[in-house]
């Protein structure tokens, strides 16, 4: 075959580091925008960013043309980066080093979009430790929590 053809839609989720509230309302949306900024300038079509005060859940459609685990490191660099110019109190801004990373069926997209964005509602019941736990556990992930958390 001639020409290089993939459809890979993914689900990545990470914190802050030690999951520090610091998405705070005042930037939540900003931040957000500007992380769906850094997929589309990657190839990486997002679908779906959102999360809460002290994690991040972007869908996005994976270029053939990246690694994940380059648009994982960009996303956070970049993202990081520019946060810290939002103001004092995002001087010490971090995210954590570890990262999820789940595939989604086609047939799920808009599945995962509305949990995305449901996630305030979401997390009034669920914290994002057990959030976490529970997309590692429905992907068969194995994991030794003692190096799941920074």
């Amino acid at each position: 075959m001639g020409q290089s053809l993939n459809k890979i839609y993914v689900h990545l989720v990470f914190s802050t580091k030690h999951r520090n509230p610091l998405i705070t309302n005042s930037i939540k949306e900003d931040l957000f925008s500007y992380i769906g900024g850094i997929c589309k300038n990657l190839e990486c079509n997002p679908i779906q960013v959102g999360g809460e005060k002290d994690h991040v859940h972007i869908l996005c459609l994976l270029s053939k043309k990246i690694a994940l685990m380059d648009l994982i490191e960009k996303i956070k660099s970049n993202s990081s980066k520019w946060i810290k110019t939002k103001g004092i109190e995002f001087e010490n801004f971090y995210w954590q080093s570890g990262y999820g990373a789940f595939s989604v069926n086609p047939s799920e997209i808009d599945i995962v979009r509305n949990y995305i964005e449901n996630q305030e509602d979401h997390h009034k019941k669920i914290t994002f430790k057990e959030e976490f736990l529970k997309f590692l556990k429905q992907y068969k992930i194995n994991y030794d929590e003692r190096y799941v958390w920074d």
